[in-house]
């Protein structure tokens, strides 16, 4: 059993309402025994009985929130007693009020109007019995236990606003951090596939023009060609310079710099450069291109990447002497791109599960996706290799 020193120790919730209404209770039952002996009023002088019945509508109000109904019952049933004995009946008016305050605060609204019904039966009751002094008092006193019970209940309503404001905050709050959430794991994936189209385009070129390279030097050193080895090292070292102005580029974007020469984002305009970096590295490429200048950016970058990646998997999967048709045609409403291989010299060859998989189909597919648009990637049913199709909208209202 707790002591009262633990009571007074304790940080549990309960042991802090207890304490606190404890301390409510014994400032009321001040204020009844003040009423009960100073304030002279209609009723009989309290005696000892007197005393322990006003008493008994005061104690229980140290447990009136952990046992609202149960401290009103017995609260009334001894109040009701005192006044059934016509003692001074203005002094236990505080307690009842504070009983039937807090059952009507903390609800429900159907219990606090079956409390009103049984209060004023209780009072209708008392009133028969008394005298009329008495019952004309208690009739009166209805009046301010009715006002009570109004106001517990505006109290209740007042907290139950304030619940429904605080989840209403707290929702919204989990709104925006799942949001925010989105945003960023959507730009991680955008930034993943930016770095993805420009990085691997580059390292694919290199690789193999430093394949060709070494295949020059390794042959046939007795009649080794400087010039085509020289031009094969060049060609490497312009594409690190290309993907390291790219890669700036792209960083000062992401940084938000809005400085001069980080240049406008890639477009149709571009792709007679990837054509010509694939034939640099061994790639027949045939371009066609019948698209006007009026596309939107977003769209025409968009194109510039798919096709950017389409050419750099065809190189990297079918060889450096793979055959490539680009077509991007606008249709109306709509940019048609095709990229399709002819399987190189590996045509016809067992796939090469070896390497983890990479994630240039999946940033096509959602660069296509991200701009209302769609993106197949799949082998050719109609000749050896691998054929990409794409179709992006192509009117203004994307962006």
């Amino acid at each position: 059993m707790l002591t009262v020193r633990e009571l007074l120790r304790s940080e549990e919730p309960e042991h802090r309402i207890l304490r606190r209404d404890t301390y409510i209770a014994l400032g009321v039952g001040a204020l009844c025994a003040f009423l009960g002996a100073a304030v002279e009023h209609d009723g009989n002088a309290l005696d000892p009985l007197g005393w322990l019945l006003l008493a008994g509508t005061v104690v229980p109000l140290a447990w009136r929130r952990l046992r609202p109904m149960p401290v009103l019952i017995v609260g009334l049933a001894f109040a009701a007693t005192y006044h059934r004995m016509d003692y001074n009946h203005v002094a236990p008016f505080l307690a009842s009020a504070l009983a039937v305050y807090t059952v009507a605060a903390v609800g429900p609204r159907r219990r606090t109007l079956a409390m009103a019904g049984v209060v004023m039966a209780v009072i209708a009751v008392v009133w028969t019995q008394a005298t009329p002094v008495a019952g004309r008092d208690m009739l009166q006193s209805s009046g301010w236990i009715l006002a009570v019970i109004a106001f517990g209940e505006a109290v209740r309503l007042h907290h139950q606003y304030l619940a429904a404001m605080r989840e209403r905050a707290e929702r919204a709050e989990r709104t925006r951090e799942q949001e925010a959430a989105r945003r960023v794991a959507e730009e991680r994936v955008r930034i993943a596939r930016d770095l993805h189209d420009l990085l691997a385009h580059s390292i694919t070129l290199i690789g193999v023009r430093a394949s060709v390279a070494a295949h020059l030097l390794v042959t046939d050193p007795g009649r080794l060609d400087r010039d085509a080895v020289a031009e094969a090292l060049e060609s490497i070292s312009a594409t690190c310079r290309d993907a390291r102005a790219d890669l700036r580029t792209t960083l000062q974007v992401l940084r938000g710099d809005d400085q001069p020469g980080s240049g406008p984002l890639p477009g149709l305009a571009g792709l007679l450069d990837l054509a010509r970096a694939a034939e640099t590295a061994g790639a027949r490429v045939e371009l066609s291109v019948d698209a006007d200048d009026t596309l939107p950016p977003v769209v025409s970058a968009a194109a510039y990447r798919i096709v950017q990646e389409a050419l750099t998997n065809a190189v990297r999967h079918a060889g450096p002497q793979v055959g490539i048709r680009v077509a991007v045609r606008r249709d109306g409403p709509t940019l048609s791109i095709r990229v399709a291989d002819d399987g190189g010299p590996r045509a016809g060859a067992p796939a090469d599960p070896a390497g983890p998989p990479g994630y240039g189909i999946a940033g096509m597919r959602e660069r296509a996706t991200s701009i209302g648009g769609s993106l197949a990637a799949r082998p050719r049913s109609d000749a050896p290799g691998f054929v990409v199709t794409a179709e992006l909208p192509a009117e203004e209202a994307v962006r």
